[in-house]
């Protein structure tokens, strides 16, 4: 027998006071600050929601247990202060909450999987590496792996820059830096379109403005503290060639009507309203594109040589990119990353597959030789 449906009752029966008075409460602890609000936890600085973490000061678990002065390194002033890393835990000093699963791992005496402590440190910010404009970080960046074709288009009101990035084969590793203004010329195409000729504040508004004393400023820094930079040479002689407030490289000027906007037609559909994109006022917007052989990527190595022959057969060109004396590879070498973003990471830590000492390992070698081991291992 088919169970009878029951017949609802419409319009319902006003809510009792118990029930709305449990609404209420319902409702006031879902929008609680504690239960949406978040704070980076002391031992992996990972933002975790502040209802489920533990005030540290209530906490009295050991954080010498986060000692590991081989992953990080103490910010240097002068050549003379000694290379060291932090003394004590290795923790994020602005925060002061540890999330649960730190303070489990913790609790059983082991170091927590995404621990700073655990190759995972990063280092704050110096402010010689903040603010730097996307042409001062390519005169301070070690390794080249890139052209770059940069256009800015200024309509009636606004302001809109981009670039294409073309993938290099070859990683250019410099042991002088910055840059001579001829080899940035190699590397960096500017390309400016406007109804009228440029000023002086249309370049300040521009990602590709210069300002040299930054640039020396954050190259000294990085010789310092960056484990890569300490054989580095800083070229006076590159720097002086630099104007100290400007764009050092040559502006190609493509005019247009005055009545044209900053969105090239064949980017816009016929429904497009053709507002004009970017800013009116302060530093425009700015894109980054990337440009892959994806119709190579598939071929075989025989295909890709029959490509190759074909292309020299046809009276097709060639390009010879500059390198090292080693030639540098992203497979085997984690710090060429680094090197390419010295302002993501300031002391040349945090890559992936760079080698630490491992408390792990040895505890391994003790067990082998039967003796105790202090150290206590990762999860």
């Amino acid at each position: 027998m088919k169970e009878k449906q029951q017949k609802s009752i419409f319009p319902p029966k006003p809510p009792t006071s118990a029930q709305i008075e449990q609404i209420v409460n319902d409702f006031c602890a879902d929008t609680s600050p504690t239960s949406f609000k978040e704070a980076g936890c002391v031992v992996c600085s990972q933002l975790k929601v502040l209802a489920e973490m533990t005030p540290i000061s209530k906490t009295d678990y050991d954080l010498m247990l986060l000692c590991r002065p081989e992953v990080s390194r103490l910010e240097r002033q002068s050549s003379l202060d000694p290379i060291m890393g932090l003394q004590g835990p290795i923790i994020n000093q602005s925060c002061c909450h540890m999330c649960l699963t730190c303070l489990l791992s913790l609790r059983k005496a082991k170091i927590p999987k995404h621990a700073l402590a655990n190759g995972l440190w990063l280092g704050h910010m110096p402010d010689e590496l903040k603010g730097l404009t996307f042409l001062e970080r390519m005169m301070i960046t070690r390794v080249h792996h890139n052209c770059c074709v940069v256009q800015v288009s200024s309509g009636r009101v606004k302001m809109t820059a981009n670039v294409i990035m073309f993938s290099n084969p070859t990683l250019k590793v410099y042991q002088a830096l910055p840059p001579s203004r001829d080899e940035m010329e190699e590397v960096l195409a500017f390309i400016f379109t406007r109804s009228a000729q440029l000023t002086k504040q249309d370049f300040a508004c521009t990602p590709f403005l210069v300002q040299r004393e930054k640039v020396s400023r954050a190259l000294e820094w990085l010789k310092l503290n960056y484990a890569d930079y300490k054989d580095l040479e800083i070229s006076q002689a590159n720097l002086e060639s630099y104007p100290l407030s400007g764009v050092p490289v040559k502006v190609g000027y493509r005019p247009t009507a005055p009545e044209d906007s900053n969105r090239p037609p064949a980017a816009t559909s016929m429904h497009d309203n053709k507002e004009e994109e970017g800013a009116e006022n302060g530093t425009c917007p700015f894109t980054v594109h990337g440009l892959s052989g994806s119709k190579f990527s598939k071929l075989s190595m025989t295909a890709l040589k029959a490509q190759a022959l074909k292309h020299l057969e046809d009276g097709g060109g060639t390009l010879g990119i500059g390198h090292d004396n080693k030639q540098q590879s992203m497979y085997d070498n984690p710090q060429a990353y680094l090197q390419m973003f010295p302002w993501l990471f300031p002391y040349g830590y945090r890559g992936i597959g760079q080698e630490f000492l491992i408390a792990s390992k040895i505890n391994k070698l003790h067990n082998k030789e039967g003796g105790p081991s202090s150290l206590h291992q990762n999860e």
